[in-house]
């Protein structure tokens, strides 16, 4: 009988790719079952790589250039141009640019760092002749609201004395108004579409400042500031762009509350005032790559992401792959650099079992190091235990 195996994981943020990670797998699967029927499925959440993963999966390029990055320093960075008919469409990941992974740990203050650059790459992807642009939000290392990609796209944002504001999610409790006259008017020629989380917010008990600041790096004095600004930037966005961000069903969007738009530190929400559509990330990124259909003809599927926790379910790729996969009949493992508060939630969404990958206490930068050894280790300490369990009588009720 030959098992017929999917590896669907994310990839590891600062460390490995989804492709990597699926490889790693792949190994370790092989390891105990030489001749399983695997299938392959790297999958990105707008974050890390997904510019390229879309590029290679549509008959792109990746076009290098160089931007802000976060900091304010110029970054080494990129965007997608995609293959296939009708008008040129691109990629802009924002975490080539404004991601974590580019913000030194001794420079993590989200009150500072900017989205600037995200806006730069819109202009370059514009330059280029693209009609048609998917922004992908993820892995952020920014809490400005999308204030600095506004900027770089020509919006003026003022404070109280009609001087410019200072770069970072930190000044935006100055803001007094906002000055569209200068927004590049190729915008309003362009389809801008978002790939965000729905679950983010922009502001209340779940905005973005609150749930992922700390992460960031923000203290909680930052982090009440930081949702002050984010409540101020909302309400002078739907009064001085209110026209830009009705959508064509004529409902006005809620930039304060409204899904997705707490995504990247407020980006979705700084975009959606220019006109962007927010929409859930897995219905556009997983377009095209059949998955349920694949996770279908499986007998087991195994998926992966860095860290398991609270935050899985909200929106995680193991929890989409999972609910899927659950909705088939297919048990489904997950393997996880580490596992923290709430990881057992994941059960109630599909998650038959669930690992760390981690075979002993270590330092962060040698988990990194070494997370394709590890994975491929644990891929065949798990496959091991599951073949143990298929040779075991019930046990007598």
């Amino acid at each position: 009988m030959t098992h017929r195996i999917a590896i669907a994981p994310s990839g590891f943020k600062e460390s490995l790719s989804a492709a990597r990670v699926a490889e790693a797998i792949a190994v370790g699967v092989r390891r105990v079952i030489p001749d399983a029927e695997l299938d392959l499925i790297p999958l990105v959440d707008g974050g890390e790589g997904t510019a390229e993963a879309l590029a290679l999966a549509g008959g792109g390029r990746l076009v290098p250039c160089t931007a802000t990055g976060p900091v304010g320093e110029p970054v080494a960075s990129h965007f997608a141009l995609l293959g296939g008919p009708g008008p040129l469409a691109a990629v802009v990941e924002m975490a080539a640019v404004a991601g974590l992974a580019l913000v030194p740990p001794g420079l993590r203050h989200p009150g500072a760092t900017t989205t600037y650059g995200v806006g730069e790459l819109i202009r370059a992807a514009l330059d280029s002749g693209a009609r048609r642009i998917l922004i992908g939000c993820g892995d952020s290392g920014t809490s400005d609201g999308g204030a600095g990609a506004l900027q770089a796209l020509g919006a003026r944002l003022a404070d109280r004395h009609g001087r410019e504001l200072r770069r970072g999610g930190g000044a935006l409790h100055e803001l007094e108004r906002i000055d569209a006259s200068g927004l590049d008017p190729r915008l309003a020629r362009t389809e801008l579409l978002v790939a965000c989380n729905p679950y983010n917010v922009l502001c209340g008990k779940r905005g973005v400042a609150r749930v992922f600041g700390p992460q960031k790096g923000a203290t909680p004095a930052e982090v009440e500031l930081l949702s002050a600004g984010l409540e101020r930037l909302a309400d002078v966005l739907t009064r001085d762009l209110a026209p830009a961000f009705t959508p064509a069903t004529g409902a006005p969007v809620d930039l304060r509350t409204a899904p997705g738009t707490g995504a990247s530190g407020g980006l979705g929400a700084g975009l959606a005032a220019v006109g962007a559509r927010l929409l859930p990330r897995y219905d556009v990124l997983l377009d095209g790559l059949d998955l349920d259909a694949r996770l279908a003809r499986a007998d087991f599927v195994i998926t992966a992401e860095g860290a398991l926790d609270s935050q899985t379910v909200r929106g995680k790729i193991p929890a989409e792959v999972a609910r899927r996969a659950h909705a088939c009949g297919v048990p489904v493992l997950v393997l996880a650099g580490t596992i923290g508060p709430g990881a057992q939630d994941v059960r109630a969404v599909g998650v038959d079992a669930y690992s760390s990958i981690l075979p002993a206490p270590m330092t962060l930068v040698e988990a990194i190091g070494r997370s394709g050894e590890f994975l491929a280790d644990a891929t065949e300490r798990a496959m091991r235990i599951m073949a143990l369990g298929t040779r075991l009588a019930p046990l007598a009720a």
